[in-house]
């Protein structure tokens, strides 16, 4: 599994710090660990909202577990614009939202084949290039 890189969706990160979900917390984290892991900007910027919205954490807890994530996973991706006009272009051929699609172009332009997300369609290939995984079925 780590000669496989992957995409690394915001929910996955979430269940890694899942102090309820201990099921959720064991595959994320084997995920997070096992595999060649890749996150985007955008995932931490989710995260964070997640943590502090949903979770009502402050933000030096919430920084805290950004530069934790940062260090775990082996790549950040950086969206440009291209990746911007590229989720134009999947969303209007996949049907996913905007922010979505922004995860899949990140995934697709940092040159995973498996994207983690418990919020996409399982099993899905993408461009021919990218498989999204429901890890949690």
């Amino acid at each position: 599994m780590q000669n496989i890189k992957s995409f690394i969706d915001s929910n996955i990160i979430i269940y890694a710090y899942s102090v309820t979900e201990k099921n959720k917390q064991n595959i994320s984290e084997t995920i997070i660990s096992q595999s060649y892991s890749v996150i985007s900007i955008q995932v931490l910027q989710e995260i964070a909202n997640i943590l502090h919205r949903k979770f009502g954490k402050n933000f030096v807890d919430v920084k805290n577990t950004l530069l934790e994530c940062a260090s775990v996973v082996n790549e950040i991706h950086v969206n440009t614009q291209q990746t911007v006009i590229y989720a134009c272009d999947i969303t209007q051929k996949y049907g996913y939202s905007f922010y979505d699609s922004l995860i899949i172009a990140a995934a697709i332009e940092s040159g995973c084949s498996l994207l983690y997300s418990e919020d996409m369609q399982h099993n899905q290939l993408i461009e021919g290039k990218l498989k999204i995984v429901n890890p949690f079925l």
